[in-house]
């Protein structure tokens, strides 16, 4: 009975935690493209960037040398975390230090600013939590066996969960607040109107009945 809940516990695993994008786009090489990720604090993020030129001639893209990249990452308020100009293909890894999204922008370091520039085709990677982690590096680092390896990364696995949980337990409590707020302000909103209506009408009453006792009619 060990083995299926095992087998049970890494595939719940494999499905909870974020693991990883890989796409390609297109762009000019005086575009910028921009890609958030929301994630809690203290996860390491690493992204693997790719950049080919459109050739003409052969009406292909291809790897070009001279053709680099400008990698620009913001926090959730803004501050910016990395700001570095790689080459044609590069990799870039930074840590969390406060939950939220995160702003990950790139640009081609191009001076072409009024003529557009050729087309670039960017493959872009973007690994999040222990999937940033390169384990065939770490087990030849501190020789590790198969077996501590996969336990290695399944308690990894369940530190991101747990971050994740907090975090998301976090934005449940912040959005209760703000749900909170916003009923009360309504519910004062109301009675603020109420009030308005009742001594607008008590003001027409007493008016009226001013305008009816001068003119004698009651």
């Amino acid at each position: 009975m060990a083995q299926p809940t095992g087998v049970l516990l890494v595939f719940l695993l494999s499905v909870i935690v974020p693991s990883s994008l890989s796409l390609y786009f297109h762009m000019w090489e005086t575009d910028m493209k921009c890609f958030v990720e929301e994630v809690p604090d203290e996860t390491m993020i690493s992204g693997k960037y790719k950049v080919e030129l459109y050739d003409e001639k052969t009406e292909q893209f291809v790897s070009k040398q001279g053709v680099g990249m400008h990698v620009e990452i913001k926090d959730p308020d803004k501050k910016q975390i990395l700001s570095k100009y790689y080459q044609n293909e590069g990799q870039f890894t930074f840590t969390t230090h406060t939950p939220g999204e995160h702003y990950i922008c790139l640009s081609p370091n191009s001076t072409r600013w009024f003529s557009g520039g050729n087309r670039l085709r960017v493959h872009l990677s973007i690994d999040v939590g222990e999937h940033a982690n390169d384990y065939k590096q770490i087990q030849a680092k501190e020789k590790l066996s198969e077996l501590q390896l996969r336990v290695r990364q399944l308690l990894e696995q369940v530190e991101q969960i747990t971050k994740e949980q907090n975090y998301q337990r976090t934005r449940e409590e912040r959005f209760r607040y703000t749900s909170e707020t916003t009923n009360t302000r309504v519910l004062w909103w109301a009675v603020a109107q109420t009030s308005i209506l009742l001594l607008v009408g008590a003001w027409q009453m007493r008016h009226l009945k001013g305008f009816f006792e001068a003119k004698k009619l009651v």
